[in-house]
């Protein structure tokens, strides 16, 4: 207790002026190293973000900590036996895990804390020296793992930041991070009823309720949550190309003529991946040409069809984007639907970014068409903010996967079970073992409704525009294409004063190539915010702004516009 009221009586303005002092004169008030590790604490978790109006909360934790050990002097000597399954392991168990919880929220507070840095960038030799990440033979106490955490989350990409517009998945749901947890603590496999017989329904219900929502009558079909959309859309191919010549699956590439696939030239690297992993190969990926605003031109789909015919080789799949990486454009799906129906081709449509808008009255209408295709990926961890990862693949016909993929071991699929064999659903899968990707899509579902979602993704394509309509006019940027896009991606470049009235063309865009990359790494080194950046077919480097982040406003878009300004003026 003396060492508490010497804490509570320290003046204020000396520890705001030398934290670290003040700590070391604490530190000396304790043996065994205790009074370091408490000093290295708090200058760790409090002095990068302290204030005067955050000194009550740094001493609050000072004291808890302290507590923590004047009631259990043997904490720092803990080891992971002395958890559970260890006898009486429930107290130090539950004190563990109560650290790890307070580290995890102290860190979920500051991600929304838009006065923090959304990164705390370091080049990755530093960052190797920094902190101890080797790997020992001897256990670290639980001290050291606690410090391991605290470390990890310091240097870690805030991606719930209002400002952090860097990738398609962005935003941290409160509810969605619960259902995480709750999964790991499940901790089972999603290959049998047997072992996860409420994640198993769930992921049934949720599938066919996204089913109706394409729009395929009562929700008929087939479905499976799969570790992203690259994987979902391999799925697609490996369905189309058994649907079509069903001896594959035991005979191989060689039983089968040349295959060919045919997909956007803006769309996911995915799809010629895919192609490569199925031993189709990339060189059978016909890109087809994509218009200005990086549609899909389907009389181009038709016309490359129609010569891989007259050169013997048997399209086999078209895939379209709904929602393209870069520029958010939603191929013509009614158009490429009449088309693959003419020559017998499957329709896939990637909808891993821009799936979600089917769940907004306002903008589902940019997939028109998507109920005429035999397969969909749509990405709930992308658009509808669910925690990572979260992907689907949809498929119109029922039984299709089951008899693509399955195996029928009998030490996980045995058929003399005492309940319906249906629910088994790891045979149709390609993995065995499968991550419980679904109970966080569908408490969140529960949490929101259908009217929560919607209003979610309507007020990121609200935020978007807003964006466009800024940055439009303004003096010093100008638009990659024409017109306000269909997506969240606004694509633009930033013309800074030493480049904006260079009369020499060929100079002009040399020079301009170089600006997104630069005014990007300074985002990164002030830590202040992200957005991401390529070129694109002929176009040097320009900015792919996306939001999918819910927390965003429209001051966190103001402040990009000024941020840029600022971070570019004198390029």
């Amino acid at each position: 207790m003396e060492v508490l009221r010497w804490i509570w009586c320290s003046n204020h303005t000396r520890l705001i002026v030398s934290a670290r002092a003040w700590c070391q004169a604490a530190a000396q008030k304790f043996s065994g190293g205790i009074g370091s590790k408490l000093c290295g604490t708090f200058i760790f978790n409090m002095w990068p973000k302290f204030s005067i109006s955050r000194l009550n909360e740094a001493i609050l934790h000072l004291i808890r900590s302290l507590n923590a050990i004047i009631c259990n002097s043997n904490t720092i000597v803990l080891l992971f036996t002395d958890l559970l399954p260890a006898l009486n392991g429930d107290a130090k168990t539950m004190n563990f895990l109560q650290e790890v919880v307070d580290i995890m929220l102290a860190y979920i507070v500051e991600s929304f804390d838009r006065s923090t840095k959304v990164i705390d960038f370091h080049y990755p030799n530093e960052l190797l020296q920094r902190n101890n990440w080797e790997l020992s033979d001897e256990p670290e106490t639980l001290d050291d793992i606690l410090i391991s955490c605290r470390a990890t989350l310091k240097y870690a990409i805030k991606t719930a930041h209002p400002r952090y517009f860097n990738q398609l998945s962005t935003g941290l749901d409160m509810v969605g991070l619960a259902a995480d947890w709750l999964t790991s603590t499940a901790n089972t496999n999603m290959f049998t009823y047997e072992v996860a017989p409420v994640f198993v329904l769930l992921e049934y219900v949720t599938l066919k309720k996204m089913r109706e929502i394409i729009g395929w009558q009562d929700g008929h079909g087939d479905g499976i949550f799969s570790p992203g959309g690259a994987i979902s859309n391999m799925y697609a191919m490996l369905l189309a190309r058994y649907k079509m010549f069903p001896e594959v699956k035991e005979k191989g590439m060689s039983s089968v003529p040349r295959l060919v696939a045919f997909t956007s030239e803006h769309s996911h690297f995915s799809i010629k991946k895919g192609a490569a992993a199925l031993g189709i190969g990339t060189e059978s990926v016909i890109c087809i040409k994509a218009d200005e605003r990086g549609k899909m031109i389907p009389s181009d789909l038709e016309r490359r069809i129609v010569e891989a015919k007259q050169k013997g080789y048997v399209p086999f799949f078209v895939s379209a984007t709904a929602g393209t990486t870069v520029y958010g454009a939603f191929d013509p799906l009614m158009a490429i639907a009449d088309i693959c129906k003419k020559h017998d081709i499957w329709m896939h449509v990637d909808g891993a970014w821009g799936g979600s808008l089917l769940m907004s009255r306002k903008h589902r209408w940019k997939l028109n068409g998507v109920e005429r295709a035999n397969s969909m990926t749509w990405n709930p961890h992308k658009m509808m903010a669910v925690p990572l990862q979260c992907s689907a693949l949809l498929v119109r016909e029922e039984g299709l996967m089951q008899s693509c993929n399955q195996m029928q071991a009998c030490y996980l699929f045995q058929q003399d079970k005492q309940y319906d064999l249906s629910y088994d659903t790891g045979d149709k899968a390609l993995q065995c073992g499968r991550h419980v990707d679904i109970f966080k899509l569908w408490l969140m579902w529960r949490a929101k409704g259908t009217i929560g979602f919607e209003a979610q993704i309507d007020k990121c394509l609200e935020l978007s525009e807003y964006l466009y309509n800024k940055i439009k006019d303004r003096e010093g940027y100008e638009m990659v294409f024409d017109g306000k896009p269909q997506h969240t991606n606004v694509c633009f470049w930033y013309l800074p004063p030493g480049v904006r009235y260079l009369e020499d063309k060929v100079e002009k865009m040399k020079r301009l190539h170089k600006v997104a990359p630069v005014i990007k790494a300074r985002m990164m080194e002030y830590g202040t915010t992200m957005v991401s950046y390529q070129p694109q077919g002929d176009k040097v480097n320009f900015f792919r702004m996306v939001i999918s982040n819910p927390a965003a406003t429209f001051e966190d878009i103001d402040f990009l516009i000024e941020e840029i300004e600022r971070l570019g003026q004198d390029l």
